[in-house]
């Protein structure tokens, strides 16, 4: 009964417009309150904190300043510039270049908004000028820049690793073998829209083409292989190697590309402080739910109950896929990363699911989430950049999730997948 007050406390207060954040806190103080009095509230306090201080944590920030510095030095022009070079030939080669550039980019920022919102305002204003349709520029730059949460580094793996205890380092190197397979489905799926629809060509290939923008975008590539090389390798930490990319960026963007001032540096601080803000204020209210959950032994009764239903490993994998592909319909990915992992974790470890394994599962549920209404944070963006109708957009976008969809079933039921590089590398 208890439960079901929080459930529907938690609702009622999200539906009013209250903070997740703030919800969940208050909802579990309350609970916390209700079942061992008054007395045990100042310990609040002390959960509050220990849940956000978690090392690994440290590297959100990090990641997220990053790509703000990389977002005002230009690199995104060049990335795009290079991708053009190399795909724009194809029919609709421009819908091609946003798909390459959101590969590259997801090297760098880790976050889906981040890469559609940097991308997208390039990218959907010259897709529109070349006659290509608005809800189609915006869904294929929305559904590409959902691989920036698949390909490392990703912001919603790093809460996954805190979450559920597992390597960071080696969930990275899951995402990419994952990540590759869904660029390289989008671009199948853009071709054949564009041969369809009589989508333009932009330019003959040139390698003299090829090499000016490679040039030109060398710096930005070497982002990824100092910082991945560097973790991969075991020299860094995803944590040292997220404060690797902050120098990276500074060192490219002030001193080589000579395009960072010290205005554009503050208002980089500014948005990743605000965004950084959002992401640990749930991690830490998330934490008080979450003493309270295991305090009550919540995630090992859902466990058995399911258990008790079945220990068919495919079928608990089936209802695993449903459950989280309708939480990502109505929260972020942070939020639910934060919120259910805990709870479902027990089920996942009595099934005998690899927790690598099923980190990409959740990651790549909740990045289908974030292009399906009615959250749908990345779509939402998309279209607030192309001013494009949602449901407009959607209707093109269904196309793209569908790869999102049936790279879900295939890294769910066939774990080397995602685990081939973890295992050639880590044993």
């Amino acid at each position: 009964m208890t439960l079901f007050l929080m459930f529907l406390g938690l609702v009622v207060l999200i539906l009013i417009d209250v903070p997740i954040a703030i919800a969940l806190g208050v909802v579990a103080a309350v609970a916390m309150a209700a079942t061992s009095g008054l007395a045990i509230l100042p310990n609040v306090g002390l959960i509050l904190f220990d849940g956000a201080t978690k090392f690994p944590l440290i590297a959100i920030p990090l990641f997220i300043l990053a790509g703000g510095i990389m977002n005002a030095t230009g690199i995104s022009r060049r990335l795009i510039a290079l991708a053009s070079a190399l795909v724009g030939f194809v029919k609709g080669g421009l819908s091609m270049v946003a798909i390459g550039a959101s590969l590259f980019f997801a090297e760098i920022s880790g976050s889906a908004v981040a890469d559609v919102a940097a991308l997208g305002s390039i990218l959907i204003p010259a897709m529109k000028k070349r006659g290509y349709p608005t809800p189609f520029a915006a869904a294929v730059c929305s559904s590409s820049a959902t691989l920036a949460v698949i390909i490392p580094p990703s912001i919603p793996m790093i809460l996954y690793g805190v979450m559920s205890g597992s390597s960071v380092v080696e969930l990275f190197v899951a995402g990419i073998i994952p990540g590759v397979l869904g660029g390289l489905g989008m671009m199948g799926v853009a071709y054949i829209i564009a041969v369809r629809r009589n989508y333009p060509v932009e330019e003959a290939f040139q390698l003299r083409r090829v090499w000016t923008a490679f040039r030109e975008a060398v710096w930005a590539l070497l982002l990824p292989v100092i910082i991945l090389g560097g973790i991969f390798t075991g020299w860094v930490t995803a944590t040292e190697g997220a404060g690797l990319a902050v120098l990276a960026a500074i060192v490219i963007g002030g001193f080589i590309y000579r395009e960072l001032d010290w205005q554009r540096l503050r208002t980089a601080m500014i948005e990743g402080a605000s965004q950084t803000a959002v992401v640990m204020l749930l991690v830490a209210t998330s934490a008080v739910l979450g003493d309270y959950l295991t305090e009550q032994q919540v995630p090992q009764r859902v466990a058995q109950g399911i258990l008790d239903l079945t220990d068919n490993r495919f079928v608990i994998l089936a209802l695993l896929n449903v459950f989280f592909l309708t939480v990502g319909l109505f929260l972020h990915s942070a939020a639910a990363i934060i919120l259910v992992v805990p709870i479902v974790l027990p089920l996942v470890e009595a099934a005998g699911i690899d927790l690598v394994h099923f980190g990409l599962i959740v990651t790549l549920n909740l990045g289908i989430g974030q292009q399906t209404p009615p959250v749908a944070s990345v779509l939402v963006t998309a279209c607030s950049v192309a001013k494009a109708d949602i449901w407009e957009v959607t209707k093109v976008n269904v196309f793209f999730v569908s790869v999102l969809v049936a790279l879900l079933i295939l890294v769910t039921y066939v774990p080397a997948v995602p685990l081939f590089l973890v295992r050639m590398f880590y044993g």
